[in-house]
């Protein structure tokens, strides 16, 4: 072979030596600066380095742990979330599992896609005339990120930006509505910022929950591989519970708090002339009639006994927008049978605090 000499034992490859850095070169070698290693120590981050007499001496595994924080941090992971990335991998647990399982909590929680839109379109959705204030303020709730073109200068205003990405565009298409509808743009960016504490609240509340009943195990130690992968399993599983319940949640409340509201502001509309005619709805009459049962509440029997009833028709035709044609009749006859109830309540209530008549007997008894 080249470079043997005849004669002579063949020379073999001498070991690679081992590369030394100064804290100046690591920097330069991993694209950083000092002062960000020297931050990286004092967190933890990275591994002491060796003490040659009065100089610090780093090695390969100092800079492949800094190209390893690099990459972390351009996923958008928090120096926080990389510390545990690193004890678990130094701890013995594979990556791979782990950024699988932060992966699936950090990506999008729906399915929805980001859009953009222009400034002069924006501005046609909500009125066509502009209001720097409140594009400004939507950039502050997240609602509108201005979008920067290559070689745009600096420091200009976000609001004067040409174009926006709307991470959210159904967020974005109800505010349009509700402003359609006469809510103004200071009440919607308010609105906003209340129901954003309170949702955040409930997010926090079903964490909490699953937490304690699901992830408890994988989080008190560093999980293994198969851990971490099972984990993220459970993540993907679980992840559409929250949006399906609060979706359930909102629409029974909104149903029975929607309807408690128009009951109310319908009760106390004086009704016009011309729907206080008559009309004559037939079903579960509370009120007793020829051949009526005394049955309990005529809806609680498979077949009630009913009589024609006169209603006012604009009586009828606001419950009928309230719970539909075919509730109609069983609604007026819940609402007169609560009314009955509640008389007959207060009838026993008011027995109740009438004076007893003083007797013979009740003298004898005190004395």
């Amino acid at each position: 072979m080249p470079g043997n000499v005849p004669g002579r034992a063949p020379r073999t490859a001498a070991p690679a030596a081992r590369p030394d850095y100064r804290i100046e070169d690591l920097a330069h070698a991993s694209g950083t600066t000092v002062r960000t290693i020297r931050a990286y120590q004092d967190r933890g981050l990275l591994p002491k380095p060796e003490r040659r007499g009065r100089a610090n001496v780093y090695g390969a595994e100092h800079l492949a742990r800094l190209r390893q924080i690099g990459e972390l941090l351009e996923r958008g992971y928090t120096l926080a979330s990389i510390k545990e990335l690193l004890e678990a991998w130094d701890a013995g647990t594979g990556l791979g599992g782990v950024l699988g399982l932060v992966s699936e909590v950090d990506r999008p929680w729906s399915d929805e896609r980001p859009a953009r839109i222009g400034r002069a379109d924006l501005i046609a959705r909500f009125g066509g005339v502009a209001d720097d204030g409140a594009i400004a303020e939507a950039v502050e709730l997240g609602v509108l990120e201005p979008v920067t073109e290559p070689g745009a200068e600096e420091g200009g205003a976000a609001a004067d930006a040409a174009e926006f990405l709307v991470p959210s565009p159904l967020e974005l298409a109800a505010a349009a509505e509700l402003y359609a509808a006469g809510v103004p743009l200071s009440a919607i960016s308010g609105h906003l910022r209340e129901l954003r504490g309170q949702v955040e609240h409930i997010a926090e509340r079903f964490l909490e929950f699953t937490t304690e009943h699901v992830f408890h195990r994988y989080l008190d130690h560093p999980p293994t591989e198969d851990e971490a992968t099972e984990a993220a399993g459970l993540v993907r599983r679980l992840r559409p519970l929250a949006q399906q319940t609060m979706d359930a949640e909102l629409a029974r409340a909104m149903r029975t708090l929607a309807t408690r509201m128009v009951q109310r502001h319908l009760g106390d509309l004086p009704l016009p002339a011309a729907l206080a005619g008559p009309a004559t709805v037939t079903g579960p009459a509370t009120v007793a009639g020829p051949g009526a049962r005394d049955a309990g509440p005529p809806w609680a029997s498979g077949v009630p006994d009913t009589v024609p009833v006169a209603l006012p028709a604009g009586t009828v035709r606001s419950v009928r927008a309230l719970v539909g044609a075919r509730n109609t009749a069983a609604f007026i006859a819940a609402a007169a049978e609560r009314e009955v109830r509640a008389r007959t309540m207060d009838d026993l209530a008011a027995a109740g605090r009438r004076p007893r008549p003083h007797h013979e007997d009740d003298e004898g008894a005190r004395s």
